[in-house]
């Protein structure tokens, strides 16, 4: 079955990327001969989202432990290709990191004829941040509350389900319930989360999936409910909505596992990737990464440098034939 998508701009037809400085301390403390000037992280969606969040919190580390300013730049488009491209080109010396989700540097190839860079031969990931869980959530006024329900609802009424961006694991979970189930939803893409709750708010949409966090203001309103858990365990914020495979879904389709990538150019000397590597994880356990990581129900711990390149491997086997499947005809 093809895949039917829908713009935003379509979807509303029919029925700021301003640099952040986080403030270095005012006593430099004693370093080594890197850093020994301000370090810029490149996040290729907007601000507001979880990418975002997770590089000013730990970035806020990084600056603190090593005395240097931290800039955070947002470079948003083409699904996080042009800030991938723009980090891609940088010196590779240690002072220019790509901060991305990982479907940048994996289903993006599958999903662009060009992307203006070479995931495998441009980059190594610096570290792996989770992303935690991920839940599906439908309107108030769908009356349902499992996947089961959603399945029998859908197949009766139309549905548009959203995703926040083309070959997202949003956009494969409603593919799968798609073309497994005989069902006809149409999958709405976006740039980013913020304007697809916006539009879930409205009732443009009848489903999505995203964030906690990002969802938050609309759960604490009433206006959408958790439905399924697609994912290996339940989100902290949505605790009395189960799994998928706790729903009798076991289809490997139905559960997802992602993480937040700190990149370098894949030049950068492997001294620095260890060092960078070491404070990102480390950004965790300060106190901005505390309240960040709690704020978005993030549990797991980021991964350093050998653990993540080890899953990147693991997941394009898994996510490639994933997208492949979608049918989508590259940009």
């Amino acid at each position: 079955m093809p895949s039917l998508i829908t713009t935003r701009r379509t979807l509303l037809r029919t029925g700021t990327a301003a640099g952040l400085t986080l403030a270095a301390p005012s006593i430099v403390r004693a370093q080594g001969a890197w850093p020994n000037k301000p370090i810029t992280i490149v996040v290729n969606f907007p601000a507001g989202g979880l990418t975002d969040g997770i590089a000013r919190a730990f970035g806020q580390h990084v600056s603190q432990a090593t005395g240097q300013q931290v800039l955070i730049d947002n470079k948003p488009g083409a699904s996080g290709n042009i800030g991938a491209a723009m980090v891609a080109r940088t010196p590779a010396d240690g002072y220019t990191f790509l901060h991305s989700v990982s479907s940048t540097l994996i289903q993006n190839r599958v999903l662009f004829k060009t992307l203006g860079f070479d995931p495998d031969k441009d980059f190594t990931i610096v570290s792996g941040t989770p992303s935690g869980v991920l839940p599906v959530v439908v309107h108030k006024s769908v009356p349902v509350t499992n996947l089961k329900d959603f399945i029998g609802y859908a197949r009766d009424h139309k549905v548009n389900f959203g995703s926040w961006a083309l070959g997202s694991s949003a956009h494969i979970f409603a593919q799968a319930l798609n073309e497994k189930y005989g069902l006809k939803m149409e999958i709405v893409t976006y740039k980013g989360e913020a304007p697809m709750w916006q539009d879930m708010g409205a009732g443009s949409l009848q489903a999505a999936m995203g964030s906690p966090q990002a969802m938050n203001a609309l759960l604490v309103k009433g206006d959408i409910r958790g439905i399924v858990a697609p994912s290996k365990v339940r989100a902290s914020q949505l605790p009395d909505v189960p799994t998928s495979r706790e729903q009798g879904f076991d289809d490997d389709s139905f559960t997802f596992w992602g993480w937040l990538a700190l990149a370098a150019p894949a030049a950068t000397p492997k001294e620095i990737v260890k060092k960078m590597s070491d404070l990102w994880v480390a950004g965790a356990e300060s106190e901005p990464g505390r309240k960040m990581m709690q704020g978005f129900g993030l549990v797991e711990k980021p991964l350093n440098h050998e653990e993540v390149m080890v899953d990147y491997e693991k997941q394009k086997g898994i996510l490639i034939p994933r997208v492949q499947a979608l049918g989508l005809k590259p940009e």
